[in-house]
C-alpha cells in the first residue's frame, strides 16, 4: 500500500479531515494534496512523523500498511 492509501485510512478510521491532520501536524496542506494526487510518492521522514504525531499512531502502523 502506497504512503497516501495508509494516511487516508488513518484519516477515515479517525474521522479527520485532510484540513484537521494539516493544522494539527502543523504542515502544509499541499503536501498531503500533491501526495494523494500522485504528484509526489514520498515525503520528508520529519513529515511523516508529524502526521503519525497528529493521528497519534506509531510509524510502524504507517510503514506496514
Amino acid at each position: 500500500m502506497d504512503l497516501w492509501n495508509s494516511i487516508n485510512k488513518h484519516l477515515i478510521k479517525n474521522d479527520v479531515t485532510i484540513y484537521e491532520l494539516t493544522k494539527k501536524a502543523n504542515i502544509a496542506q499541499n503536501t498531503l494534496y500533491e501526495l494523494k494526487s500522485g504528484r509526489v510518492n514520498d515525503l520528508r521522514f520529519s513529515t511523516v512523523c508529524k502526521i503519525a504525531d497528529a493521528l497519534n499512531i506509531s510509524l510502524d502502523e504507517i510503514r506496514k500498511e
